[in-house]
């Protein structure tokens, strides 16, 4: 096995010629290779010089054969389907088509980038590094690990020596400012050999480990070993029942953990672990954030649905805006592997009685209906066995909507078939756990009364079926479709900026308008001419489209909605009505109190924030019954996200997001559904499946006991520069703090962080702790993120959302999504606190009551932050004087001053192993020195054993 993938990595790095497939061409052909680093597939020749790449990290899959879009559009037979597969890569999953020559390069190829996946996929960055490291020993072999690395990348003349200037210049791109003097001594210390003033390779590792040894990591060992340089069993065993909360810590499992992680073999034999075996340990999953028997189901799956959040996702097949962007069946596959349990496909009547699906009255691509439940068919239960909910938005003529449930019959078969369930009592709703393996159609169902032998009827066409405004339905303009378009998407544009407080930004400056902006005036045109002789066309086909549908909706004559305006109605087909069996769309103006609990109401996100808003505690005793379903605003035309804790507050389990677009909302979305093993469906608190509270209230439940969180955010390690900083790679170096956000009930959304640090981004320290008293804990959603502070503002370093119930008590590691090394250090600690005790009296915070206002943190309505707001407390200029609380609601960002605090100030970046080994550990000394020439140097503390913070002396 080692061979084999040996000869693969030297065939892809060497090169192999290819035929890249595009969409409306025969392909080109280029050479395709792996670089040096194993880091990118790059390709020659390219007018994108450098950036015609792709990263392995941004790798999605690799499939063979020719199964994606772009394969399927050529004719079948063109290619040998063993010399095709398909690089699926970034967060829209874009594919890279390839043929090659013979099956075995194609082979090769597979068989080399799903290796180089295995050790970074686009998984949580822990697993990327367990499997790395744990897995796959073999990496050692085919790829410089990060002192080997780190070394070539210094040695700017390849002469195989470091000289004290090259060490500068890597230290500055590491993120580390060490004291000069520091750095000569490390430097003079491993440069042993005959070559006086240049390190090798050897001498180099050395110097790397001195620089990468962690201070808090030995002064932790330290504590727990009585000051000897290492832990034995007992002291091991001791650290991880008294810190980490671990029972059944046998002695056979601590002498595993010492085989497992120690890298000293003369330790292993003693049965020790030294300072690398232990910071190895703590670095591993074992003391991830992240509670391990989360990666599995441990949830109760036996409550009816309503009792669940489900993962969904809004227009599944689109790749990117609601306007322009590709359909790709590869989204169905994407979203059902990743979890996603609802997934929407809005039929349209298509050319020889094909539906097809699309975005309507748009200019998005359109993909055969077959196509897509195919997709749905081959990729719904590979990753778990609970039920998908197919949402069918149906804007077909009878004739097609009989073609849709023929395929559904045909190609789901078993599936559909929920008779065993349906013996059950039909006052509440089945479980997932009963629903195993099925797929659930949600739809439109005709009425009760209508006569059995009746092939259609009418049904009420007043929800999400139609989720565009008539005026913005782009129809065809006296034949000029060019000029149509134009002025629809523009029309478009203008709604938008009168909402442009929607946005899914980290800084509230940036709404998502700009990047709509943005990417329409570059794309506009070039659209519009690639479409100009298709426009007309596509303009008309929308049209007879729209006018096919007149024809088959009617206007129910005397009924009307709530809103005083005709009710609209569409025809409706027996054999697609059949289907619909627990998951019967009805129109959302019906009344909360009403309706059965196969009934599904659609709200858009205007909607359903109304109700939020103003009928709070009967949209929740709704979802104790009923399921809902939420999906984003129209003026969303640029797939961005509203916040889904809004609506997760009152209980609703259908909260679709546009799974195409990343950032914040996605993030908490993906953190909201790993409590239960990522399979799509969570359970909610108990209060919100029986019984009343008001989410809104001050004090939510005030007969259950809240939770005090408490963090320690201690270090942190390897933190990268900003990937948008405008100086990038040759800037300052980055002075770095924490931000730690909680999102649950309004009463419990706040925000605190710590001081910053100046110019360390290797391994800063913080030692810092952080306190939040919680309402209601199992909703609560735990932000941590990395800022680069500056003058100006701040810049967005990385983040990592985690559900609080899945927090793992003592020292951990929390990891940077998408990052692979990058960490924060911290302690975690949970208490119960009964009464009203201390605890901070909460605001409504991020979410707000009026209609008028945005319901993220992102909201324009929250007050732009001062110049004195950004200028933070800097560990090296100005020693902390207390911390903000800060509490938002919907007229300005209210802040809370805690009282104010002990100063926690600047630790320089050395440590005193030398004194420490001495036995001055314990020594509470005020007395300082400078390690450099006018640095400042403080007293700070390190937090030792999760009680009282211990003093230790700097330098």
């Amino acid at each position: 096995m080692a061979a084999l993938l040996i000869r693969c990595m030297s065939v892809m790095q060497s090169g192999t010629q290819m035929v890249k497939l595009k969409a409306g061409s025969k392909g080109l052909v280029r050479l395709f290779y792996l670089d040096e680093h194993c880091s990118c597939i790059r390709w020659k020749p390219s007018r994108k010089s450098e950036k015609a790449k792709i990263t392995i990290d941004s790798l999605y899959k690799v499939t063979e054969g020719g199964q994606s879009d772009i394969f399927q559009r050529h004719a079948d037979g063109s290619f040998d389907q063993a010399c095709c597969f398909t690089v699926y890569h970034g967060n829209h999953m874009e594919s890279l088509d390839l043929v090659t020559s013979n099956a075995e390069e194609a082979r090769t190829w597979i068989t080399g980038l799903r290796y180089l996946m295995a050790g970074i996929s686009d998984e949580d960055s822990l697993a990327k590094r367990q499997r790395t490291h744990d897995q796959y020993p073999l990496n050692k072999e085919l790829h410089t690990n990060n002192c080997c690395q780190t070394f070539e990348e210094a040695d700017k003349n390849g002469d195989g020596f470091l000289n004290i200037e090259e060490i500068y210049q890597l230290l500055h791109k590491l993120n580390v400012n060490l004291p000069r003097r520091k750095v000569k001594q490390m430097f003079q210390e491993a440069d042993t050999d005959d070559q006086q003033g240049t390190l090798t390779y050897e001498e180099f590792s050395v110097f790397y480990k001195m620089m990468s040894l962690r201070r808090d990591l030995f002064l932790l060992m330290m504590a727990y070993s009585d000051r000897k340089d290492h832990l034995t069993v007992d002291e091991l065993a001791n650290f991880l029942r008294n810190e980490q909360k671990m029972t059944n810590v046998t002695p056979e499992y601590v002498a595993e953990v010492i085989d497992k992680f120690e890298v000293s073999d003369e330790n292993k034999q003693r049965g020790i672990m030294g300072i690398e075996g232990f910071t190895s340990f703590m670095r591993s999953p074992t003391c991830d954030i992240f509670n391990p028997l989360h990666h599995e189901v441990n949830q109760d799956m036996e409550q009816p649905l309503c009792n669940y959040f489900i993962a969904s996702s809004h227009n599944t097949y689109l790749t990117g805006d609601q306007l322009l962007s590709h359909s790709k069946t590869d989204m169905y596959a994407w979203v059902l592997q990743s979890g996603c349990r609802c997934v929407e496909v809005d039929c349209w009547d298509g050319p020889d009685g094909e539906p097809m699906v699309q975005h309507g009255y748009t200019l998005t691509s359109k993909i055969p209906f077959k196509f897509v439940i195919e997709t749905i068919n081959k990729y719904a239960f590979i990753n778990n066995q609970y039920p998908v909910i197919l949402s069918i938005e149906n804007h077909c003529s009878i004739q097609q909507q009989k073609k849709i449930a023929q395929y559904l019959r045909e190609i789901f078969g078993d599936k559909l078939d929920v008779g065993d369930v349906m013996s059950r009592d039909s006052k509440t709703l089945p479980s997932p756990h009963s629903l195993q393996g099925k797929i659930l159609i949600k739809g439109k169902r005709l009425p009760a009364y209508l006569s059995a032998d009746a092939e259609e009827g009418e049904v009420s066409d007043d929800d999400s079926a139609d989720e565009i405004e008539d005026d913005f339905k782009l129809k065809s303009s006296n034949g000029n479709g060019h000029h149509q378009v134009e002025s629809h998407i523009r029309k478009k544009l203008d709604s938008l900026l009168k909402e442009s407080r929607i946005g899914d930004k980290e800084d509230t400056d940036s709404f998502s308008i700009r990047a709509l902006l943005r990417a329409t005036h570059q794309g506009l045109q070039k659209n519009l001419r690639q479409r100009h002789s298709k426009s007309r066309l596509s303009c008309q086909s929308v049209d007879k489209e729209d006018d096919g549908q007149e024809r088959s909706r009617g206007e129910a004559g005397g009924q009307f909605n709530r809103g005083g305006r005709k009710r609209k109605t569409m025809k409706l087909s027996r054999d697609l009505s059949n289907l619909v069996v627990f998951t019967n769309s009805v129109a959302s103006q019906e009344c909360l109190n009403e309706g059965t609990p196969g009934d599904v109401l659609s709200f858009s996100e205007t909607r359903a924030q109304s109700l939020v808003n103003h009928r709070a505690e009967q949209f929740l005793a709704f979802n104790q019954r009923q399921l809902s379903r939420i999906y984003p605003s129209a003026y969303r035309i640029d797939s961005s996200n509203f916040n889904p804790q809004f609506y997760w507050n009152v209980g609703c389990q259908l909260v679709a997001l546009n799974y195409q677009t990343e950032g914040r909302m996605m993030q908490l979305n993906r953190a909201k559904f790993m409590v239960n093993g990522g399979i799509g469906y969570v359970l909610k608190p108990p209060p919100m499946c029986k019984g009343s509270f008001n989410p809104f209230s001050d004090d939510p439940l005030p007969a259950y006991p809240k939770k005090q969180l408490i963090l320690k955010i201690i270090s942190g390690q390897q933190l990268p520069k900003p990937p948008d900083s405008m100086l990038g790679d040759r800037g300052e170096i980055i002075d770095p703090f924490v931000e730690v956000e909680i999102i649950g009930l309004p009463v419990d959304c706040c925000k605190e962080q710590t001081r910053v640090v100046d110019d360390n981004g290797f391994n800063p320290v913080w030692e810092e702790t952080l306190s939040f008293t919680l309402h209601m804990a199992e909703v609560v959603l735990v932000r941590f993120l990395v800022w680069d502070h500056d003058p100006i503002g701040r810049d967005f370093i990385g983040q990592r959302t985690v559900a609080f119930s899945s927090l793992m008590p003592g020292y951990r590691h929390v990891y940077l999504e998408g990052l692979t090394e990058a960490s924060i250090f911290v302690h975690v600690s949970v208490h119960d606190v009964y009464g009203k005790g201390h605890q901070l009296r909460g605001i409504r915070s991020l979410f707000n009551r009026s209609s008028k206002s945005c319901v993220d943190t992102s909201s324009g309505g929250l007050r732009k932050r001062s110049i004195s707001d950004h200028l933070l407390r800097r560990t090296a200029s100005a020693p902390a004087k207390g911390r903000k609380k800060t509490k938002m609601n919907g007229t300005g960002g209210v802040e809370k001053r805690l009282q104010p605090r002990a100063p926690l100030t600047h630790r320089p970046i050395s440590m005193p192993l030398d004194r420490l080994l001495q036995g001055q550990l314990s020594l509470c000394s005020q007395n300082k020195e400078q390690h450099d020439k006018g640095a400042d140097t403080d007293t700070s503390y390190l937090v030792i054993g999760g009680g009282e913070e211990r003093k230790e002396e700097d330098y």
